[in-house]
């Protein structure tokens, strides 16, 4: 399997742990990094601290609540609650 093609950061790396994308949104996680890079379908282009979670997948809410929820070892993961790296 390829990896996708890169839209985050090169400093992340060539290939993300995991990568996805929902409603128009994106996102790569970096687990020796611990970073998740997310573009909300702005363009704009985040990377978050993913602490102790090593994320495997995404849902997000359509609609007016746009927010993103990410699958982690430990559960679910709103992406309101990472801190910017």
């Amino acid at each position: 399997m390829q990896p996708p093609e890169r839209w985050w950061p090169e400093e992340l790396g060539d290939t993300p742990n995991s990568a996805g994308a929902a409603n128009g949104a994106r996102y790569a996680f970096f687990g020796e990094k611990r970073r998740l890079a997310v573009d909300t379908g702005d363009g704009t282009i985040r990377v978050y601290d993913t602490g102790a979670h090593r994320i495997s997948g995404v849902s997000q809410a359509s609609g007016t609540d746009r927010r993103m929820l990410f699958t982690s070892q430990h559960g679910d993961v709103e992406l309101s609650t990472l801190k910017s790296a």
